[in-house]
């Protein structure tokens, strides 16, 4: 409410407050003020960043794309169609990094269990993630693909991917956890 009078006619507010929905500005704002829910995430901070956008009726095509070309600046920009979409998208990308830091210190901690030196196993669970999600970035393959091109029938990756893939599974898991998310996210906006 403090901030509705810096908001004039020009003005597009854009906001990244969780659980904020764009009718709670609309009641502060003036009628017809652009507003734009947008959910970044953490690798904005390197530039590799994913943002997801939802704009209110008031909003022009003109400054849509100027909210893209700002958040570009920190990566990639996505419209959704529905507000509703930002709960997935908060459960996917924006919660996502905190998954795929978790892999990489249960890949560290099960490499140390395997009897590497921790500071071993940590570099090499670090580098592993980095470098495969710039490969799946750079690729025009898809990650199932990857995933199919680093395995041998009946090798060392396959027995693992056995587990992995088995039940529950990793995706049971990840479906369960963005379910979570997307529950709380939903919890936040009431």
């Amino acid at each position: 409410e403090p901030l509705a009078r810096l908001a004039g006619p020009q003005t597009i507010v854009i906001s990244i407050a969780a659980g904020r929905t764009l009718q709670s500005f609309e009641r502060f704002l003036a009628p017809g003020t652009a507003v734009i829910r947008a959910m970044p995430n953490t690798p904005a901070q390197v530039g590799r960043g994913m943002t997801a956008c939802v704009a209110n009726a008031a909003t022009s095509a003109v400054q849509r794309a100027l909210a893209t070309e700002l958040l570009s600046a920190v990566g990639e920009v996505v419209w959704v169609e529905t507000e509703g979409d930002i709960d997935a998208v908060t459960a996917v990308s924006g919660s996502g990094p905190a998954y795929v830091f978790l892999l990489a210190e249960c890949l560290a901690e099960a490499g140390r269990r395997a009897g590497l030196p921790p500071e071993t196993a940590a570099k090499l669970a670090r580098a592993t993630v980095a470098g495969a999600g710039e490969l799946l970035f750079r690729s025009d393959l898809d990650a199932a693909t990857l995933r199919q091109n680093v395995t041998s029938p009946g090798g060392t990756t396959a027995a693992a991917l056995g587990v992995l893939m088995g039940e529950p599974g990793l995706q049971a898991l990840l479906t369960e956890a963005v379910e979570a998310a997307v529950r709380r996210s939903r919890e936040l906006s009431r």
